[in-house]
């Protein structure tokens, strides 16, 4: 006969790993629209006849949206449902990619794909806030691998996929868009019946509208002018100065009101926590490194050594493997052991010496050798990109799950972003510098991109340092710090548990969600 704990204990993985699928499907769909237009654009802007400022703001108009949200998804957050609130980042995301799919000329695909941004954002943000909220920290790590397997598949695979939809005559590259919409029903179809998240009661919400505006804009104008200097005009320009001063301005208006709203949107007291202020440096790393190896290596295998749109995402496969076995792997570890910096030190000096192996390539290096330094990129990637954030959510009370996460998130996001459009300036003036003095394009690209990848193994050794910084600590096997409820309002979560027939989650302030939602005791049932 079956042990009756042993029963409930799997019915509980069952349940979460439904309810994690959902999660999952959604990250996917969001994570790969950012990917899938990258080998489809010279298409897309050929038939729709647009110009090359059009072509690069297709890109930069979902990212702006995207990093520009993640801190205010992550808020809304920590007031509102969770559920709700993942449901309507895939509605919106869901939105835009319909209106890409039929946008007529370049400006409404641009339109279309800023709004996709905002759900993409969202989407990004509130997969991992749900899974803190659903999972003790101590048990978070085993299902790490699966969030990490899913990003880097839809991150790498999505060049791949575009290639192999706008080169099929039959499909055409408005698939790029279409494809994504019935897997987000899906999800949401699953996120409706079997997600169940704990909300936290307040007698008051207050939004920080203001704070919400000026740290978008900042970040925005931000953006705009990592997307557009060396190209539409000079880094010593009247353009350059009027950007960085707006910048400036608009992020010191930030944070002079984040000090004095009630609920502000980026909380000053938990990013100057130590985990956290660390945590976001390795994110800003390992961002600059996630992004960079999937958009650089691509353009290397493509405009280098000659290789089709799906060969060179093949090609990437060694490092789309390391990801998957090091998260899984180490997941399981950190969930036996309660002990998550080890982990993270070492994928970082893994992640490190990966690029720093990359940085030696030229347009001859044989494949074998870089499939062993992008397996070493894989493997840290792997280690470390989840783990960040489970280190602050280890670090901070339910209550503020939401902002904690999304601003790791942010800066991860951020990270990659600048990254990218930083580095592919450095690329593109050292490839016109190789082919002034008479190198071969091919032979260019391939030598120039070596210089790139030894920048990302510097901007990585910064993860080392913050890994090394980070206090060694033993996640917690409860879902809310033991001390972080306040009497009174943990009675009242108590009293409502009581009147409901639920027994109490750790004896915190979370109350049953609204509607057919209830609670959840640590394992038993997920949000």
């Amino acid at each position: 006969m079956q042990n009756p704990t042993a029963a409930n204990e799997a019915a509980t993985k069952r349940q979460v790993l439904v309810a994690l699928s959902g999660l999952l499907l959604a990250l996917f769909v969001a994570t790969l629209s950012s990917t899938v237009v990258t080998t489809a654009l010279p298409k897309i802007i050929g038939a729709l006849d647009g110009t090359q400022t059009q072509y690069t703001w297709i890109v930069t108009a979902t990212l702006l949206t995207t990093t520009a949200t993640t801190p205010i998804w992550g808020k809304l957050a920590d007031l509102f449902s969770k559920k709700t609130l993942v449901q309507a980042a895939v509605v919106v995301f869901v939105l835009g990619s319909l209106a890409a799919g039929l946008s007529q000329d370049p400006g409404q695909l641009i339109a279309a794909r800023a709004v996709q941004g905002i759900g993409v954002g969202g989407v990004q943000a509130l997969v991992q806030i749900a899974i803190g909220a659903m999972i003790p920290p101590r048990e978070r790590g085993r299902y790490s691998g699966y969030l990490s397997s899913v990003t880097a598949a839809s991150t790498i695979g999505g060049p791949l996929l575009g290639g192999l939809i706008v080169d099929t005559s039959w499909l055409g590259w408005r698939w790029c868009f279409y494809l994504g919409i019935p897997i987000a029903a899906v999800s949401l179809f699953i996120l409706q019946k079997t997600l169940r998240l704990p909300v936290i009661r307040r007698a008051e919400v207050k939004i920080d509208y203001l704070g919400a505006a000026l740290i978008a804009a900042g970040i925005s104008v931000l953006l705009i002018w990592i997307s557009f200097v060396g190209d539409a005009f000079a880094w010593g320009s009247w353009q350059t100065a009027a950007m960085l001063a707006g910048t400036l301005v608009l992020l010191a208006a930030a944070l002079w009101v984040e000090t004095r709203a009630a609920e502000p949107i980026v909380p000053l007291a938990i990013v100057k926590q130590r985990t956290t202020a660390l945590a976001i440096i390795g994110s800003l790393a390992v961002g600059t490194a996630m992004f960079g190896a999937a958009v650089f290596l691509s353009q290397y295998f493509q405009a280098s050594r000659g290789y089709s749109a799906t060969q060179a995402g093949l090609l990437t496969i060694p490092m789309m493997a390391g990801i998957l076995i090091s998260s899984i792997v180490a997941g399981r570890m950190i969930s036996k052991s309660g002990k998550l910096k080890p982990y993270i030190l070492t994928g970082t000096i893994l992640l490190t010496g990966g690029f720093a192996g990359l940085g030696l390539i030229d347009h001859t290096t044989p494949i074998a050798l870089m499939s062993v330094a992008m397996l070493a990129v894989g493997l840290g990637v792997g280690m470390t990109m989840q783990n960040f954030v489970l280190a602050v959510q280890n670090a901070v009370p339910l209550k503020d799950i939401g902002t904690a996460s999304s601003t790791v998130s942010f800066f991860r996001s951020l990270g990659g972003t600048i990254g990218v459009s930083v580095l592919g300036a450095v690329l593109a003036r050292h490839v016109e510098d190789l082919t002034t003095h008479g190198t071969a394009v091919r032979a260019a690209y391939g030598d120039a991109t070596g210089r790139i990848f030894l920048i990302c193994a510097a901007v990585a050794a910064l993860g080392i340092l913050a890994a090394v910084l980070l206090k060694p600590v033993t996640l917690r096997t409860s879902l809310d710090k033991p001390d972080s409820a306040p009497a009174v309002a943990r009675a009242v979560a108590i009293a409502t548990e009581a009147a409901d027939g639920i027994p109490a989650l750790d004896q915190t302030t979370l109350g049953p969600e609204q509607g057919d939602d209830d609670l959840i005791r640590d394992r038993t049932r997920s949000e």
